[in-house]
């Protein structure tokens, strides 16, 4: 006797059109933020502004709605902003991450 199967539909996911949020200018080159919404939810992605060298994911899933939504988007931009010209580097990067380790575990 053979088992009864359901057969299920590939989720589709809907991605939104990309939108720039910020430029922004480090020794490296210019890098621009994008923000995007998959699946229902806005990521931020921080790319290099002209072809080649690496994107970051900044943010996955950002509130999606209410009043507070757009203003945490826009705190989130900021602060990226702030580090990456304190740091002058992609603020994402694993390499300033372990800087700062670094430097918080400096004697």
């Amino acid at each position: 006797m053979s088992t009864p199967t359901t057969a299920t539909s590939p989720r589709r996911v809907g991605v939104g059109e990309r939108v720039e949020l910020a430029r922004y200018a480090i020794s490296g080159g210019e890098r621009v933020l994008y923000g995007q919404r998959v699946d229902g939810v806005v990521r931020v992605t921080d790319h290099p502004a002209t072809d080649g060298g690496r994107c970051f994911l900044v943010e996955r899933e950002l509130e999606q709605e209410g009043s507070g939504a757009y203003a945490a988007l826009q705190a989130l931009v900021a602060d990226y902003l702030d580090q990456a010209q304190l740091l002058d580097r992609v603020p994402m990067a694993g390499s300033v991450v372990r800087h700062y380790l670094e430097q918080l575990l400096a004697p």
